[in-house]
């Protein structure tokens, strides 16, 4: 338990230390992400760094390496003649119990000494006999010698007879000083003592440290200089991307007219040549297509209009003839009632291709008023009545006890239930229709689900297309025109609302309509779900047309 709770801890810990840093992080990596000239001269810096740190490193551990080298040799030789010197002058005790002997190694000593007694950190000789306990070791200057000469090194001078070396850091008279010590052993006739020669490292050490200070910032600067350069380079390549970038968003906000400054014959000269002919190229093409759209728009609305008068005149010759069927013979009778019931559909499509006309050239107007929504939607449900009787289809309204009021167009809104109640209907296959509506204090949402054949995947947005069918070889029942959702969805455009649709194949499908309560408010959520709560959520998410 103990270790469970010290884990519980440390995860609550960590996790708050990953949110914090997530936190006081997100403006760098912001920047990390929106900035080219950044990413290039951060990873300009770090990788001159890394090469300019080992290389500096490298030169620095070679001079070192060059100067212990010189003075090694320096030592080697001075050593070798102070070997030369001390054989001499001790060859002519011929034993170790000479009383002349000590006087004579001190002597040597001193002769041998190249330095100031009286200087700290200086260099240090000394004559030891290890083999011969009663003579005793001569230094100058006088100081302490044990960490500078080891057993081991001293051993290795008495037992094996040769030269040793080793580089020591000790306190000598309260100094901390590197020495390179040396041992040699100094034949005699009667046997051989040794010779340590104790040279300090200070001199080359001060030299390496001022070489690794002016290669330290020597690296800075040249690091600082290469991120200023890259930061001069990146910005003559970024500025002409973001010149680009800048015209672009022009471009793509309606301003065709924009262009880019050519300057030069190079690279990004041709790039900004390359996006003036695509920008001219795509001016071009977008006044012709809106040419085009805008005849087209145009006529389609004066052949609606000029079909006004022929429709009429055929409208009150075909109402003259339905009112007279019963006079005429069966076949003749039939006849008038199609007839009848195609100049209605037809008399639709027009009404619903000038509505299609005006949202097109963007004179459609919201006529928005304080309205309770209630009875709207039993008024479409009232009047869809006959037609669900004869399919076979029963209405179910699910609607608030109290008022619903909202800041809509009545009109438009009763046209959106309208179409999507006949819709419904119509794919409905004899099973129940439900009208379900809701609302909280921010918007209004109206469900209309039915049972019927349902939608294929990826069906959710074809369905608000233009004469957009499922089945193209399935008759329509309700003689719909076919642009009733694309203007219910032009709608719900017009109130800042949302038409979307879900549908799943034999599972029926089901559309919400969303609205603001208040006209020019922006939606966030529904207050009903858009997949039916009688069917399991599937993992994708449905598509929505707002």
């Amino acid at each position: 338990m103990p270790v469970r709770r010290a884990l519980r801890v440390v995860r609550r810990y960590w996790r708050v230390a990953a949110r914090w840093l997530r936190h006081y992080s997100a403006p760098a990596r912001r920047s990390w992400r929106r900035s080219l000239q950044l990413r290039v001269v951060t990873l300009t810096l770090v990788a001159s760094s890394l090469l300019v740190g080992t290389f500096g490193w490298f030169i620095a551990d070679r001079s070192a390496e060059i100067l212990l080298s010189r003075t090694k040799d320096e030592v080697s030789s001075a050593m070798s003649g102070k070997v030369v010197y001390a054989y001499k002058q001790l060859t002519v005790h011929p034993q170790a119990y000479d009383p002349e002997l000590p006087n004579t190694l001190v002597d040597t000593v001193n002769e041998l000494f190249d330095g100031d007694p009286a200087e700290p950190g200086g260099p240090v000789i000394s004559i030891r006999a290890s083999n011969y306990p009663d003579l005793q070791p001569v230094t100058l200057p006088v100081v302490d010698t044990r960490q500078l000469i080891t057993p081991e090194m001293e051993q290795a001078v008495t037992q094996s007879g040769s030269v040793a070396q080793q580089i020591r850091t000790a306190e000598i008279k309260g100094h901390t000083t590197k020495y390179l010590v040396y041992g040699s052993p100094v034949p005699t006739k009667f046997g051989h003592l040794e010779l340590y020669y104790m040279v300090p490292l200070t001199t080359e050490d001060r030299t390496a440290n001022q070489i690794r200070t002016t290669v330290l910032a020597t690296g800075i600067a040249l690091v600082f200089l290469l991120g200023v350069v890259a930061g001069l380079v990146t910005r003559l390549v970024v500025n002409p991307v973001r010149v680009a970038a800048r015209t672009a968003q022009r471009l793509s906000a309606g301003l065709l007219d924009q262009r880019m400054k050519v300057t030069g014959e190079d690279d990004l000269a041709l790039l900004a040549a390359a996006f003036n002919q695509m920008a001219a190229n795509l001016q071009r093409q977008i006044v012709r297509l809106e040419e085009m759209s805008r005849l087209q728009r145009r006529f389609t609305s004066d052949v609606s209009h000029e079909l006004r008068t022929p429709l009429t005149t055929v409208r009150m010759a075909a109402d003259l003839i339905f009112s007279e069927r019963d006079s005429f013979e069966p076949a003749v009778a039939r006849s008038a009632e199609l007839l009848q019931a195609e100049l209605d559909r037809f008399e639709d499509l027009l009404t619903d291709l000038l509505e299609i006309s005006r949202f097109d050239a963007g004179f459609a107007a919201l006529d928005a008023e304080h309205t309770d929504l209630l009875p709207i939607v039993q008024r479409v449900a009232e009047r869809l009545t006959g037609l669900a009787e004869r399919a076979g289809v029963e209405l179910q309204l699910r609607l608030p006890e109290a008022p619903v009021i909202a800041e809509v167009d009545p009109r438009r809104v009763e046209r959106v239930l309208r179409n999507l109640v006949g819709n419904a209907i119509e794919h409905a296959e004899a099973k129940p229709v439900v009208i379900t509506m809701a609302t909280d204090e921010a918007a209004v949402a109206i469900t209309v689900r039915d049972h019927g054949i349902g939608l294929k995947p990826g069906e959710e947005r074809l369905v608000f297309n233009r004469f957009w069918r499922a089945d193209p070889s399935r008759a329509r029942q309700t003689g719909g025109t076919g642009l009733g959702l694309s203007i219910s969805v032009e709608d719900a455009r017009l109130h800042g609302g949302w038409l979307e649709a879900w549908g799943a194949p034999g599972e029926g499908a089901q559309f919400r309509l969303t609205l603001p309560v208040r006209a020019g408010d922006r939606l966030v959520a529904a207050p009903l779900p858009l997949i039916p709560r009688d069917r399991p959520a599937p993992t994708g998410e449905p598509a929505e047309v707002s």
